[in-house]
């Protein structure tokens, strides 16, 4: 007589490592080092506001990036059953509904450090935090589209972190062309979220996720990211000159140009390649984040002294 085949129970609580996992500590890097890039460029004395800081790198990174991607496993758990089914909920290490309470308890947390840190931050952290379960949650769904989906998320990870240091450290908005750049920084992320999408054309086929590799092809959604790309560091190369900042933008273009002797095998193979220019071109896309805020912190740390 054949023996049915027996799986062990599944947990009735999450353990640590999976939610670790769900969590998803490599995405907590492009808010953190944006927030980061943001205090640096307002050229304010960081060495008496460590702390505060220190506390919005935490707040950008390890609880709102932490918290969205809990609200995306939860709401993509299906999609991830196709792609991916060894993510932490389909796979069941993440039982019940615990991925939702933890994405709740994360975006509670977030906004009661954003709170410590004043009205300016608790506003910005307001936003992120609606733009997070929108991307994910019905009925919006940002991510259903790809034009709009990786837009927010650019947004979020990259502007709203820059612009809500500047303006912690500065107590006021900043000025028009560091905005200027923190924008062009978010749209540039763009392209990078657009890298992030070819290794799940198959499932987002199927799920209806219109992605750039679904709604215009593997090529041309690679041809976009680069462009993308490409033009957001050109504008920013050109704010940095028009306001001076000849060694920060020589540094840019070099990165810049590092990165399009890059593009071509990307854009040959773009879904074999992905991996690999996410981890080269990004490489290089951020550090001429930091170079950019550097340029600007040197000039307004300047202005600050004067003043």
């Amino acid at each position: 007589m054949a023996m049915t085949p027996t799986h062990p129970p599944l947990p009735a609580y999450p353990s640590p490592a999976a939610v670790v996992a769900l969590l998803k500590p490599i995405t907590w890097f492009p808010p953190m080092w944006a927030y980061a890039c943001g205090a640096v460029a307002s050229g304010a004395s960081l060495q008496d506001r460590a702390l505060p800081v220190l506390m919005g790198v935490l707040l950008a990174g390890p609880l709102l990036c932490g918290m969205s991607q809990a609200v995306n496993d939860w709401f993509d758990r299906h999609v991830d059953a196709i792609n991916e089914p060894d993510r932490v909920i389909p796979s069941g290490r993440m039982p019940g509904r615990w991925g939702l309470y933890i994405a709740i308890a994360m975006s509670a947390l977030s906004m009661a450090l954003a709170w410590l840190l004043g009205p300016l931050v608790f506003g910005a952290a307001l936003i992120g935090l609606a733009l997070a379960w929108g991307y994910s949650a019905p009925p919006l769904r940002f991510k259903q589209n790809g034009w709009i989906g990786n837009g927010v998320v650019g947004l979020s990870y990259e502007t709203l972190p820059w612009i809500t240091a500047m303006a912690a450290a500065l107590g006021s908005a900043p000025s028009m062309p560091a905005a200027w750049v923190a924008a062009l920084y978010g749209l540039g992320a763009h392209g990078i979220l657009t890298l992030n999408d070819f290794k799940s054309v198959a499932g987002d086929t199927e799920m209806g996720v219109r992605t750039l590799p679904v709604l215009h092809g593997t090529r041309n959604a690679a041809r976009i990211a680069c462009l993308v790309m490409a033009a957001a560091q050109t504008g920013v190369i050109l704010i940095l000159l028009s306001g001076g900042h000849r060694t920060g933008a020589s540094l840019v273009t070099l990165l810049l140009f590092a990165q399009m002797l890059c593009m071509p095998r990307f854009l040959a193979d773009p879904q074999k390649h992905a991996i690999w220019y996410s981890a080269v071109g990004v490489g290089l896309y951020v550090i001429g984040m930091m170079a950019t805020a550097i340029a600007f912190g040197t000039t307004a740390a300047t202005a600050i002294q004067f003043i």
